[in-house]
């Protein structure tokens, strides 16, 4: 099964950027641990511009795809329109928990459009999501 774990702003930063809410790892440490426990074509992309992650949506031949959007959760009526008009399901990942934090973290706009949706779970999020997609096999 090939997944494509899809990182936005800001997501580069974990293991420097507000560690008491993100924890101290990176997230590529993170990813080549998550890559030697499962057994999946797994692949990884971050971006901090909107236009290229709407582009490795709708380019993916992926069977799935994890997206934590950051900031653009939010605020990106494109992103929303974009994973509405792809035929691979996403999962929405976080890994805080946003309707914890500041009111406007509590919208997401990509929520309604997505399969499904995991938040405040830590990088722990990204593994229930590929545990979904092993579960749910199409």
């Amino acid at each position: 099964m090939k997944i494509l774990i899809l990182n936005g702003p800001n997501l580069n930063l974990l293991g420097s950027r507000e560690e008491q809410i993100y924890g101290n790892q990176t997230f590529e440490a993170y990813f080549e641990g998550l890559k030697k426990q499962h057994n999946y074509d797994l692949s990884y992309l971050q971006s901090n511009v909107e236009g290229e992650l709407i582009n490795f949506l709708q380019q993916s031949e992926h069977d799935g795809i994890i997206l934590n959007a950051g900031g653009y959760t939010h605020t990106s009526v494109a992103l929303r329109d974009c994973i509405k008009a792809i035929q691979v399901p996403v999962i929405e990942v976080h890994i805080s928990n946003i309707a914890a934090r500041e009111t406007f973290r509590h919208e997401s706009l990509l929520s309604p459009v997505c399969e499904g949706c995991i938040f405040g779970f830590g990088l722990k999020g990204y593994e229930l999501a590929l545990l979904y997609f092993e579960l749910n096999k199409r």
